[in-house]
């Protein structure tokens, strides 16, 4: 009886607050997660998880000399291998991959306010299926959000560090003989296309690590929302 009191007269005090309030109010008083609480604590684990790691795969070597190191598709090795005997091409390959990462890098910068802003418009049953759903569900959910706008946001980066040698003429001619070859499979022609959505799988990978961490790892759970919501979690 006491408990059903000290919930009407804390409800009567807070009469002046929105509903968010009340529900914080109650939810403190039965020890239960609420929905305003599961939002906030989804929204910083996010922006966690994507700030770190856009900021890693934008730093120098960020892609290039890391485990997200963008690498050329078969094809245009063929033809990088080609042109090495080639005077001065015998590097070609490997100025063509550095050309390739330098630009994921640069792209990267752009990536934080982009999953910010999708962070921020996150609904409460968006937050509550993610907090119970699988262990990759906030990226997924970022990646269908952010896939678009990050995608236009990368590729003119790309394609002007593509440019610089010449890249993807290379890539171009290159496919453009590989599929009048009979029976094969068609490749495509746009090498800028393959390293925007390999550096943008790279970027939501890097994501999704640091997503796993906060869910798996207590300790990387910094603060008192971010323990106290993904308590709920670690019951389901």
């Amino acid at each position: 009886m006491l408990r059903y009191l000290t919930v009407f007269a804390i409800a009567i005090s807070l009469s002046a607050c929105t509903s968010s309030e009340i529900s914080r109010a109650l939810g403190s008083v039965f020890g239960e997660v609420t929905d305003a609480e599961v939002a906030g604590g989804l929204k910083e684990a996010l922006t966690l998880g994507a700030s770190k790691g856009a900021d890693l795969l934008s730093q120098t070597d960020g892609y290039y000399k890391s485990a997200y190191k963008i690498l050329l598709p078969a094809e245009a090795r063929k033809v990088t291998e080609k042109l090495k005997v080639v005077p001065g091409f015998s590097n070609v390959e490997e100025i063509i991959l550095e050309r390739i990462n330098r630009g994921a890098e640069d792209a990267a910068k752009k990536a934080k306010p982009i999953f910010v802003n999708a962070i921020k418009q996150m609904t409460f049953a968006d937050a509550m299926n993610i907090l119970m759903g699988a262990d990759d569900s906030a990226t997924r959910y970022l990646e269908t959000a952010t896939g678009d706008p990050l995608y236009q946001e990368f590729n003119p980066i790309i394609v002007e560090s593509l440019d610089r040698l010449n890249a993807r003429k290379y890539w171009a001619d290159a496919v453009a003989a590989y599929n009048k070859i009979p029976f094969v499979d068609r490749a495509n022609p746009d090498l800028d296309d393959y390293v925007t959505t390999e550096a943008l799988k790279g970027l939501y990978s890097m994501v999704e690590k640091e997503e796993k961490n906060i869910r798996l790892n207590v300790n990387a759970r910094s603060t008192d929302l971010l323990r106290k919501v993904f308590a709920k979690q670690d019951k389901r």
